[in-house]
């Protein structure tokens, strides 16, 4: 399986290629405008970042476990701009 940082980084290189900033990378991937991230929109980002449809439901997951520190198993936006920083750093 593809590791974190392997993951990580094509999440970076999708944001990099794609988008101006990490704030439009996000805008574009929440379809129902909500501000925040949903198991199907984050599916969605990672097939973008041509993550593999067999790992990507379990990447997903492993995501919102990582990062979702509110508890309601969506990503919000300061929570993806954690992770956009632990990316960079």
């Amino acid at each position: 399986m593809a590791t974190k940082e392997i993951i990580l980084n094509k999440i970076q290189i999708l944001i990099s290629n794609s988008f101006k900033t990490p704030e439009e990378a996000f805008a574009f991937f929440d379809n129902d405008k909500d501000g925040k991230l949903s198991k199907k929109e984050i599916s969605e980002l990672l097939r973008k970042a041509e993550i593999s449809g067999l790992i990507r439901g379990i990447v997903t997951n492993k995501l919102i476990e990582g990062y979702d520190k509110d508890g309601d198993e969506l990503v919000n936006w300061n929570e993806f701009k954690s992770a956009i920083d632990e990316i960079k750093s």
